[in-house]
């Protein structure tokens, strides 16, 4: 026991890293609505910070760079783990930071008129991504089970896990580009949306984590999962696309509203 304590420790954020993606077309999706949302000011701010590309191109920028070890110490702001009974603020955070500290510091340093341009970009593209991960609810998991990467089921006859379930396995059965699955999407109104829009990532967070413990219940360890599953909860999917792309713009919003920029 104390060997696998000191092999996780050694390891720290790192043995979190496999599957913990929203799926490039999740995250492009979140992105693209998000786009649809900006304020003009906000607007123009964000494409002159990412060299004229839209929030899309750059949705995936914190995934891409877990290839390069030097960017391993933001491996951990991709998620929270903490018990189901818990709140967030009741709980000790991780040495390591996670996605609401993340979030938190990205902000620090985009909204900072001291901050170097590109750590201002750097932290823009971050700050783009993570907010899509707290809208993944496995991303607000359980670290007994690494946020339901070690809760095994079957997609069809393929096998997967609870938390690539979330990630990818849901998304791809729609066999629809970003683009499509963000016009899927309902029209709201002004009211409707600032409804949506409400609360802090303290918040959001709890929000998710009280999807997260549904989830959980939803399945048992080694089910078939298919066609039953993904009519009971598409709706749900593309509703948490939806929470994160309209809440990115109110987070960016308010960011470049009132900003140097």
């Amino acid at each position: 026991m104390r060997k696998v304590l000191l092999i996780i420790f050694l390891l720290g954020p790192l043995v979190f890293a496999n599957d913990l993606i929203w799926s490039k077309t999740g995250h492009r999706a979140i992105g693209e609505i998000a786009q649809q949302h900006l304020t003009r000011k906000a607007e123009r701010a964000i494409a002159e910070l990412l060299g004229g590309h839209d929030l899309a191109f750059v949705a995936n920028f914190a995934d891409e760079i877990k290839a390069d070890r030097s960017f391993s110490k933001f491996s951990a702001w991709h998620y929270v783990n903490y018990p189901a009974d818990k709140k967030y603020t009741e709980v000790e955070p991780s040495e390591y930071g996670d996605v609401v500290i993340g979030i938190e510091k990205c902000i620090e340093i985009v909204q900072n008129e001291n901050s170097p341009r590109e750590d201002r970009v750097f932290y823009l593209k971050m700050l783009i991504h993570l907010v899509g991960d707290l809208h993944q609810p496995m991303h607000v998991g359980r670290l007994e089970d690494r946020g339901g990467n070690d809760l095994q089921v079957r997609w069809f006859d393929e096998g997967t896990n609870l938390h690539r379930l979330w990630d990818k396995n849901l998304i791809d059965s729609y066999g629809m580009s970003y683009t499509e699955l963000a016009q899927t999407l309902p029209q709201l109104s002004k009211k409707e949306i600032k409804r949506l829009q409400q609360g802090t990532v303290y918040d959001w967070v709890e929000e998710s984590q009280d999807l997260a413990n549904e989830l959980y219940d939803s399945v048992k360890v080694g089910e078939k999962l298919g066609y039953q599953y993904s009519y009971r909860y598409n709706k749900v999917l593309l509703h948490q696309l939806h929470l994160g792309g309209l809440r990115l713009a109110k987070v960016l919003n308010d960011l470049f509203d009132r900003s140097i920029f």
